[in-house]
């Protein structure tokens, strides 16, 4: 009997070559027979599940946010009965590099990042699935009067990516990040 083929796990796999490439050596470095190497699969397959280098690109962007969410919701699933500020701290730390795991995502989006600038397209018009569940966080917490959680998610999330950045590259310490994230979390919620 022939072995049936979850071909949304497969792609994934392929998707995590890419990742690998992308950290050790940079998106541009990302050839689809390297990946086919590195994911231990023919050419041919990679070709068949992506057709071209440009959607491979893509869908392992697209499977890395999905990583990362799912990671955040597994946080706040990890953190019931906390309050939401908490829980927002546990969310937003999470995209910051304090563990391999994270270090690794925040390396590749950087190497995203950098790319589109050249090739818009690479990265999508709109994806802010993250940005919506921190802005869910905020609505069920209670914060400061005058307070819109729509604006403060799109500053949270993009400042602490920022400023994971800047940990990656050494120019900030962690210690200074997370007092930089508790300042901000005090101003929405009260200290």
């Amino acid at each position: 009997m022939p072995q049936r083929v979850d071909h949304d796990q497969r792609r994934r796999e392929i998707a995590g070559a890419v990742w690998r490439i992308v950290a050790d050596r940079g998106l541009d470095s990302v050839r689809m027979r390297e990946v086919a190497a590195e994911a231990g699969v023919s050419l041919r397959l990679v070709q068949y599940y992506f057709e071209t280098k440009h959607n491979l690109l893509v869908l392992a962007l697209r499977y890395l946010r999905e990583d990362t969410e799912r990671r955040a919701r597994e946080r706040i699933e990890g953190q019931a009965g906390q309050s939401a500020r908490g829980v927002l701290r546990g969310v937003l730390t999470g995209l910051l590099p304090l563990d391999i795991e994270s270090e690794f995502a925040l390396r590749v989006r950087l190497a995203y990042f950098s790319r589109s600038y050249r090739e818009p397209g690479v990265f999508p018009d709109r994806d802010i699935a993250l940005e919506d569940l921190v802005t869910h966080l905020l609505e069920q917490g209670e914060p400061m009067p005058g307070i819109r959680p729509q604006h403060e998610a799109d500053l949270l999330v993009s400042g602490i990516t920022g400023l994971g950045f800047d940990i990656l590259r050494g120019r900030r310490r962690t210690t200074a990040v997370l007092a930089t994230l508790d300042y901000h979390l005090d101003r929405i919620f009260g200290p």
